[in-house]
């Protein structure tokens, strides 16, 4: 699994560790929703605060 993290357009060096954390996380709870394909390959998540 590659995870990605851009902090106000900035690319943010994180380490496997990490990439595993929120990634398993993020695919964990949208494999949950109604619509998703159990298939999918890309999962985009962008956060405004």
């Amino acid at each position: 699994m590659e995870v990605e993290l851009t902090v106000d357009g900035k690319s943010i060096d994180i380490n496997r560790f990490v990439q595993d954390i929120l990634g398993s996380t993020v695919v964990g709870a949208t494999g949950t929703l109604r619509g998703v394909d159990e298939g999918c390959t890309e999962i985009l998540l962008k956060i405004k605060k």
